[in-house]
This record gives structure tokens, C-alpha cells and sequence, in this order.
């Protein structure tokens, strides 16, 4: 069998070994000068493919009910974009934050133009980044302000009162490897001007 025999056969596989062969005689093929597979490889770029895309994982989307067009994603660690074309395109709308770990994003059911984006990937593992609370935009996702609860780290949920924005509820899951207060239900009635622990079960417990 010839070696591009050979090197057919294996690209036919799906074992990680096969794949990993054919890795290493693709490599040794190209270093032969004129050979067919150094031109191949020439026109090729390195590009990642993970498995380290920590922003790759969706921690949340809310939608504009009236404009489904509009929605916004928040990633684990890519911030959160916004799209106004239904996906064709995505806006990064985060980036001048201190975090860009987004654990949920949630529209006010009476006025979507107000955003509050809850900081700390929720889906919690070895590599969950965490956030700094919450923070809230009052024109679409063009400017933010911080409104506190710092130290939940993990932001799991957030709900709107659906006629008064100045309602809101938190869940907050809190430190992931050791036990802290700042955990439980959080409610505002002045729009986060100030904050009031409505549910709390203890240091170790938090809210999902």
C-alpha cells in the first residue's frame, strides 16, 4: 500500500489516534520539498478550534417580543452581542465592561430598551468564571451602570416586574468554592438604587 494510500485510508477514520497519524504524516509529507501535500499545506492557516473556547458556551438570550428581529446573547466569557436582523449579524455591546462573563440577560417586559445583565456563568464547573453583580442599560445595550451585588459572583436569573421596571428580582448563586452571605433572592424597587435579601437559606446555599 502506498504511503497516499495509506493516509487516504486514515482520513476515512474517526478514531483520535487516526487522527493524530494522519497529523503527523501530513506534516512529514509536507516537509518533502515539491511534494503535492507541501503545496496543499501552504495555502493553510492554524486556526483554534478549541477545546478552550470558554466564550463559546451561551449562558442566555433574551428576545424583544415585539421585534423578534432583536435579541441579545450573553456567553460564559464572550459578553454579550446584540443582533437587530434576526442573527445575520452580531454586535458586541459589553466590551467596555470590567467582566465579560454573562450568566443571564433579561429584557423589561414593558420597556425592552431596559437590559439588566447578571455577571458569573451560572453553569457552574471546574472553569466558571465569575462576575462583579449586575449591571443595567437604559438605551438598548449602548451604555451600562453597575448596580451592585458585587460579591453573588454568579448571576443565575433575573426577572422584571411586567408593568413596573423598577421591580426586579435576582438570583444569586454566590462564591462557588467556599461560603459567603451574598447569596439567595435580591429585590429592588427603585430601579437598583437599593437592594433587600427577600430569600436566603444560608452561607452555602444559593439560588438558581
Amino acid at each position: 500500500m502506498s504511503v497516499f494510500a495509506f493516509v487516504f485510508r486514515l482520513a476515512l477514520g474517526t478514531s483520535r489516534r487516526a487522527a493524530g497519524l494522519l497529523a503527523f504524516l501530513l506534516a512529514g509529507l509536507a516537509a518533502q520539498e515539491g511534494s503535492p501535500f507541501e503545496v496543499f499545506l501552504k495555502g493553510l492557516e492554524f486556526r483554534s478550534i478549541g477545546p478552550a473556547t470558554m466564550g463559546g458556551r451561551v449562558a442566555d438570550i433574551a428576545v424583544e417580543e415585539t421585534d423578534p428581529a432583536t435579541f441579545y446573547i450573553g456567553m460564559a466569557t464572550g459578553g454579550l452581542w446584540k443582533t437587530t436582523n434576526h442573527g445575520a449579524s452580531f454586535e458586541p455591546v459589553f466590551d467596555d465592561q470590567p467582566t465579560s462573563s454573562v450568566g443571564d440577560v433579561t429584557l423589561a417586559p414593558s420597556n425592552p430598551d431596559i437590559v439588566w445583565v447578571g455577571t458569573g456563568e451560572p453553569q457552574n464547573r471546574q472553569s466558571s468564571p465569575w462576575g462583579m453583580g449586575v449591571f443595567k442599560s437604559m438605551d438598548g445595550g449602548k451604555t451600562w451602570a453597575h448596580m451592585g451585588l458585587e460579591d453573588t459572583h454568579h448571576i443565575s436569573r433575573i426577572q422584571i416586574h411586567p408593568t413596573n421596571p423598577e421591580v426586579v428580582y435576582v438570583a444569586a448563586v454566590g462564591h462557588l468554592w467556599g461560603a459567603n452571605p451574598e447569596r439567595g433572592v435580591y429585590r429592588t424597587t427603585d430601579g437598583g438604587a437599593t437592594w433587600e435579601r427577600v430569600l436566603y437559606v444560608n452561607e452555602h446555599t444559593g439560588v438558581i
